[in-house]
C-alpha cells in the first residue's frame, strides 16, 4: 500500500537531497567536459583528410552505437584488467563525458552544416583566415542553431546520470536504492526520485529557454542583424567600394 506520509518525508530527506546535489554536480561536470571534447571532434569529422576524420568518425560510431551502461561498466571494471584503474567518481565522469561528446559532436556538425555556404565563401573572398571565419562568421550562427538540441542533450544527460548507480556512484538513484533496501518502501522512493528528476529537468528547461532567447535575439524579424553578420556586411561593402 502506497504511503503518502512516507512519500512526503522522503521529499525532504537529507540523504536523498545530498544525492540530488551530486547528480547536479555530475551533470554540470560531464556536460562541460563533453562540450569541450565535442567541438574539436566535430571539426575532425568534417575534415577532408581521412587521417583526421576516420578516427573521429570511428569514435562517434562506437560511443553512439553502444549502451552507456555498458560503457560505464567497461571503464570501471574492464580497464583495471588492463592495468588502468579509476575510482567510482572518475569512472562515471569519464564514461558520461565521452558518451556525451559523441552525441554533441553530431549536434555541432549539424549546426555547421546549417550555416549558409555563401557566408563562408564571402569570408574567403575577404581573405579571412579559417580561424577568423570560424570565430566571427560560422561559430556565432552555429551556437544559435544548436542551443535547442544541445539543451535536450543536457536534459537527457541529467537523467542518464542515474546509470552510474550501477557502479555505486552516490547520486540520487543509488541513494534511493539504498533506502529501498533498508526501508522496503520501493514505490514511495521511486516516486520521490521521479519528482526530483522532474524538478531538475524543469529548472533546466527554464535555463534553456533563456539561452534560446539570448542567442536568438539578433535573429528576430524586428531586431538588428547579428554582430558577425553586420561585420561581414561592412567588410563586403568596403571591399566593393
Amino acid at each position: 500500500m502506497f504511503s503518502f506520509e512516507a512519500f512526503l518525508s522522503y521529499l525532504v530527506n537529507p540523504y536523498l537531497l545530498g544525492g540530488v546535489g551530486i547528480t547536479i554536480g555530475l551533470t554540470i561536470a560531464t556536460a562541460a567536459i563533453g562540450l569541450l571534447l565535442a567541438l574539436p571532434l566535430a571539426l575532425a569529422t568534417m575534415s577532408s583528410h581521412a587521417v583526421i576524420s576516420a578516427p573521429a568518425r570511428f569514435y562517434v560510431w562506437l560511443f553512439r552505437g553502444t549502451p552507456l551502461l555498458v560503457q560505464i561498466v567497461i571503464i570501471y571494471t574492464g580497464l583495471p584488467q588492463l592495468g588502468v584503474r579509476f575510482d567510482v567518481l572518475t569512472s562515471a565522469v569519464i564514461a558520461l563525458s565521452l558518451n556525451e561528446a559523441a552525441y554533441l559532436s553530431e549536434t555541432i556538425r549539424g549546426g555547421f552544416g546549417a550555416v549558409a555556404k555563401g557566408q563562408v565563401e564571402a569570408a574567403k573572398a575577404l581573405s579571412l583566415s579559417r580561424f577568423a571565419t570560424l570565430r566571427l562568421v560560422t561559430l556565432p550562427q552555429v551556437i544559435r542553431i544548436i542551443i535547442p538540441p544541445l539543451g535536450n542533450s543536457v536534459n537527457g544527460l541529467l537523467k542518464a546520470t542515474s546509470l552510474a548507480s550501477v557502479i555505486s556512484m552516490q547520486e540520487l538513484m543509488h541513494r534511493a536504492q539504498v533506502l529501498m533496501q533498508a526501508k522496503f518502501e520501493v514505490l514511495e522512493l521511486y516516486c520521490v526520485a521521479a519528482v526530483y528528476y522532474l524538478l531538475l529537468t524543469s529548472l533546466w528547461g527554464l535555463v534553456q529557454t533563456r539561452l534560446e532567447r539570448h542567442y536568438g535575439r539578433g535573429y528576430a524579424p524586428t531586431a538588428k542583424a547579428p554582430a558577425a553578420r553586420r561585420w561581414l556586411r561592412a567588410r563586403t561593402s568596403s571591399a566593393a567600394a
